[in-house]
């Protein structure tokens, strides 16, 4: 998707890699392996001090947590719309847009907590499942999985004023 809206992408995985990037994308899978590898390579110490937009998705939006790396002042439950095959699709309402996004969730988390701070993006009856702390955005859904561009146009947004605050 990043690669479509005309972003140079590459795959890090290791702290010195963070160092190149504008802004880092944690995707979905699986929230406890991501920490575990994190751990293991050095990369949860590297990226509490990236200091850079992250869009996390899905086990990103977990492992941004509070309980995580701490990253986004939220709390979240971890697969608490339900198991693999309670996975869905639904119209989600975005905040300032008339048209609906459409939201993918596969073992999706749920939102427990947020600080004041914390703006909410787009809401599933009513519950915030898109959110923004400063640089930080995270979806409880994979935008991915859609050929809506606009939550990926949003955080190259934050990248690139991102890039402006740093010149």
């Amino acid at each position: 998707m990043l690669r479509r809206l005309g972003a140079e992408v590459v795959e890090v995985r290791t702290p010195e890699q963070l160092r190149d990037v504008d802004g880092l994308v944690i995707p979905g899978g699986e929230s406890t392996a991501i920490m575990r590898l994190a751990r293991l390579y050095g990369l949860d110490e590297a990226l509490r001090e990236f200091g850079r937009p992250i869009l996390g998705t899905c086990a990103g939006m977990i492992v941004l947590d509070r309980a995580h790396l701490g990253l986004a002042d939220i709390l979240v439950d971890r697969n608490a719309y339900g198991r693999q095959v309670a996975s869905f699709e639904a119209e989600l309402e975005l905040d300032g847009e008339s048209r609906p996004l459409r939201g993918v969730f596969i073992r999706a988390p749920r939102l427990r907590d947020r600080g004041p701070d914390v703006e909410v993006l787009a809401e599933l009856d009513g519950e915030p499942v898109l959110l923004r702390d400063g640089g930080v955005l995270v979806a409880a859904f994979h935008p991915e999985l859609t050929d809506d561009t606009r939550v990926h146009e949003l955080f190259l947004d934050c990248v690139r004023e991102g890039l402006r605050v740093r010149a």
